[in-house]
């Protein structure tokens, strides 16, 4: 499957290039950027052409990934599967529901598949950690603490203006939540938001199934506290999510992959764009919520 790039920071240069550089199944045709130079490097790095208009780009391929903030993501997105292609999305797919909704439509419309590359999702230990715990009844309750050291000295997110903006209940709130709706099911209701330190925010979420789970997420906490850790409680006991074993290249080659299956099956994948949408909205009813108590 031929295959374009849109965009050229450091998750680009990190991941996405690399993924899409050493998949087999995919023609890594080129790259566009918002940075003409930027597109031109990267390119060059991976034996790969820059573009200058995204529509030629867009038009010599079958699939786009993207790795862009979330709000130029959106629209591009879009775009894209009004142009027939598929879709490798980063997370979140948009910063707001309504331009969420937009790429939910248009891929639907174009009959394209798609994928949000959720990277705990493609991690083989998590996946198939997923699997077990989606497998057993009784969850009671779930815990969930993601935090990040990001905005520091030697971190390549470090000058990310959306970062800075949304903070970590978008960034890494993503990756708590496509963790805990697979096991605990969708959330009914935000119980509760509360602000904490810097960006951090404390969620309380029930689920249809019945369970809780609560959520502390940052971008801003000290280097020696990031990290990041999930816990179940019920009838089976407690089980933790373990430590992931690979790293993001390998974990978006599979989400590759499941793009490819999805491409031939004609079948949805869990992590499309319309489990994307989900995803954002439940951060913008958190979201909203804290607005309400500043």
């Amino acid at each position: 499957m031929r295959i374009g790039l849109l965009g050229t920071g450091p998750w680009a240069e990190m991941a996405h290039a690399p993924a899409l550089s050493e998949h087999r199944e995919l023609d890594f045709v080129g790259v566009w950027g918002r940075r003409k130079e930027a597109a031109e490097a990267l390119a060059e790095r991976h034996g790969t052409r820059a573009y200058e208009e995204v529509d030629t780009l867009l038009a010599d391929v079958d699939a786009v990934a993207i790795a862009l903030p979330p709000s130029v993501q959106a629209p591009l997105a879009a775009r894209a599967a009004r142009a027939n292609c598929h879709l490798l999305l980063d997370k979140p797919l948009a910063a707001s529901v309504e331009e969420g909704r937009a790429v939910v439509e248009a891929a639907g419309q174009a009959g394209v598949a798609s994928v949000v590359f959720f990277t705990a999702r493609f991690q083989s230990t998590t996946q198939a950690w997923i699997a077990e715990q989606a497998a057993l009844d009784g969850w009671f309750t779930g815990r969930a603490e993601w935090l990040g050291s990001v905005f520091t000295d030697g971190s390549p997110f470090a000058d990310s203006p959306w970062r800075r903006e949304k903070g970590g209940l978008w960034d890494v709130g993503p990756h708590a939540l496509s963790v805990l709706l697979p096991v605990l099911g969708d959330v009914e209701r935000v119980a509760a938001a509360a602000h904490g330190p810097e960006d951090t925010v404390h969620l309380i979420l029930q689920h249809v199934s019945g369970a809780s789970s609560t959520l502390t997420l940052s971008l801003t906490a000290p280097s020696a506290a990031a990290g990041a850790t999930l816990e179940l409680r019920g009838k089976a006991g407690v089980s933790v999510l373990p430590e992931p074993t690979e790293g993001a290249v390998p974990s978006l080659m599979r989400a590759a992959d499941a793009l490819l299956a999805a491409v031939r099956t004609g079948r949805p994948d869990p992590c499309d764009a319309a489990f994307g949408l989900r995803v954002t909205e439940i951060l913008a009813t958190a979201e909203a919520q804290l607005t309400e108590r500043n």
